[in-house]
Parts: structure tokens; C-alpha cells; sequence
């Protein structure tokens, strides 16, 4: 077990330095130069180079290639051109409105995949009409299913609402910058209620791909397992389904489930970008937005390093996972 948890966090490392490395190859192959988006187009040719000296741009690449990963490591990612303040105060400033949101989404589509995938795999009455339900909605593109959501919930009925984070001006952001608990520990459960109205609509366009595929992963590894013989010789013994379900299939089958839901992680970032657009969230998806506009490569490096260490770090976490609910996958690994 420790030295399947050894390998793993050796080879975390050496995704995240490759990682760096191939933003670095993709800052030098870039059109936009990182000087020139510091200083703005207007500056003259002396100030482009007083700020290229200054960002280290004229030093050999294996030496930039170096005091970059030095840089990334203590967590300087550069100067944004956008908002003129270090990436990673931005980054610290806009995350946390991101993660508030992808950690509902996620655990949304946990609880709706394994109700999918163990209704479906049981034939439960009316799994049918909620497979049908969620294939539907997830079938469509994010963006027309977050529209549509706005115009029935919001535009017609007016019961929740459709941008932002909260309607209170003065809706506390600190200490953690999640607002749901940031409004519990300020003791104002009217602002808790009204982040949860906010968070309702982007949480479920956000999680039902997910839900749908980790549904389906749980599904197709139950009814392999539910025909196993240590299945068939629970049943002999007189366990009640349920108890069979609990202690026996669920967590034989649940390897390759988490392995989909890791995976699930990096396209909700994904589709984030887009949700953040259109509902107007003040979170790393409107930031990136931003950054594209401006051509501030490298504000968007930095959010592609912070964004990539976020999907490695969970993909890490996953194989811990794997490991604790099935052992035999440590043992392969050593």
C-alpha cells in the first residue's frame, strides 16, 4: 500500500513538471508577447525591452525554463495584464467562487449517478422515466440547456434567479471565500438561502453529463457484479437485497466508478468557463474569459497550471480512493 502510494505521488510530480513544461513550450511558441501584453501596445520599442529584461525573456531558454518552474513552485505565476496585479492573487480572488461551484455540481452528480446507475442496474420502478430524464437533459449542450433553464425558471415562473453569486451588496466574502459558509459563520442564513437559489441553476446544467456517465460506469459494473457467485452466495444466506447492495456490490463495483468520476472532473472545469459566461459568476471561468480577450497569455498559463495541478492532484486522489475500497489495485500497482 505505501509503495503504491510512493509511485503515485512520484509520477503526480512528474505530471505536474511535464505540465509546466509544456505551458513554458506554449509561451514561446505564442504569437502574443508576454512584454508587450505588461506594457500595452502603445508603449515604445525601450519600455518593450526594459520589460522583457525584467520578465527574464532574454535569457537562454534553458535558464527561463528553470526560474519558471522556480517561479510556479512558490506560486509566482506573473503579472496579469488585465487587472495589472499577480496572477495569483487574481486566481485566489476568482477560485474560490469556481470551486464553490464545481464541488456542488460534482457532489450533484455523484448522488444522481448512483441513484441512475443502482436504479437502473436493480430495474427499480420508475428508473426508466429518470434514465430517460437524464439522458435528455444531458444530451443537450450546456450552454442551450443553461439557457433554456433561465428563460423557464427565471423568465417565466421568476423563481430563481440567473446571475451572480448572491443579491445582497454586502454579502460577506472571507475567511474562506466560499459564500455558503462564509454567510453560516457571519450568522446570515438569509444569505446562505439566497447563494443556494444562485447556485441552483448553474449546479444542475453543470452536473447532469456527469451524472449521466458516472451513472452509467456504476451501472454497467453492478450487474457484472450482482451476477457474481459471492452475490448469488449472499442471497442463499438470506440477506435482503438492500443489505446485498450495501455490503457487497456497491463497493466491488465502485473502482471503476470513481475512475469516470475523476475524470468527470477536468470537463465540468471545462464546461465551467462557459456556465461562468452566461450566468455571470464571478469565478475563474469569467477571469479566463477576460484574459483571452486581452491576448494575456500569461494569465491564461497561469490559470491552465493552477487548473491542470487541481485535475492531477484529484486524479491522485481517486487512485488513493481506489486503493481504500479495493486493495487488490494497490497490490497490482506494486
Amino acid at each position: 500500500m505505501l509503495t503504491a502510494i510512493a509511485r503515485r505521488t512520484g509520477g503526480t510530480v512528474l505530471v505536474l513538471l511535464s505540465l509546466v513544461g509544456v505551458v513554458f513550450v506554449l509561451r514561446q511558441v505564442s504569437p502574443v508577447d508576454p512584454a508587450r501584453a505588461v506594457v500595452g501596445d502603445r508603449a515604445s520599442a525601450e519600455v518593450v525591452e526594459r520589460a522583457r529584461d525584467d520578465l527574464g525573456l532574454d535569457r537562454p531558454l534553458p535558464v527561463q525554463y528553470v526560474e519558471y518552474v522556480e517561479r510556479a513552485a512558490t506560486g509566482d505565476l506573473g503579472q496579469s495584464a488585465v487587472t495589472r496585479r499577480p496572477v495569483s492573487s487574481d486566481i485566489g480572488e476568482f477560485l474560490p467562487a469556481t470551486a464553490e461551484l464545481i464541488i456542488c455540481a460534482f457532489v450533484l452528480a455523484v448522488l444522481l449517478g448512483v441513484l441512475l446507475g443502482t436504479a437502473t442496474a436493480l430495474r427499480w420502478p420508475g428508473s426508466g422515466a429518470l434514465r430517460v430524464v437524464l439522458i435528455g437533459g444531458s444530451s443537450m449542450p450546456i450552454f442551450l440547456a443553461a439557457l433554456l433553464a433561465i428563460l423557464l425558471f427565471y423568465k417565466e415562473f421568476g423563481v430563481l434567479p440567473a446571475r451572480g453569486r448572491s443579491s445582497y451588496a454586502d454579502a460577506p466574502d472571507g475567511p474562506t471565500g466560499f459564500l455558503l459558509v462564509d454567510s453560516l459563520v457571519a450568522g446570515r442564513p438569509s444569505v446562505f438561502l439566497d447563494a443556494v437559489e444562485h447556485l441552483i441553476l448553474p449546479v444542475v446544467c453543470l452536473s447532469l453529463v456527469p451524472a449521466v456517465a458516472i451513472g452509467r460506469a456504476l451501472r454497467s459494473s453492478l450487474q457484472h457484479t450482482l451476477r457474481s457467485d459471492f452475490v448469488r452466495t449472499a442471497r442463499v444466506k438470506g440477506l435482503t437485497e438492500l443489505r446485498v447492495l450495501g455490503r457487497h456490490a456497491l463497493r466491488n463495483s465502485v473502482s471503476s466508478t470513481l475512475s469516470i468520476a475523476g475524470m468527470q472532473v477536468a470537463a465540468m472545469f471545462g464546461a465551467d468557463i462557459v456556465l461562468e459566461l452566461i450566468f455571470a459568476w464571478p469565478g475563474i471561468g469569467l477571469y479566463t474569459a477576460q484574459a483571452v480577450k486581452a491576448g494575456d497569455y500569461t494569465t491564461i498559463a497561469g490559470i491552465t497550471l493552477i487548473l491542470g495541478a487541481i485535475y492531477v492532484l484529484t486524479n491522485f486522489l481517486v487512485d488513493l480512493a481506489q486503493a481504500i475500497a479495493d486493495p487488490r489495485t494497490s497490490e497490482a500497482a506494486a
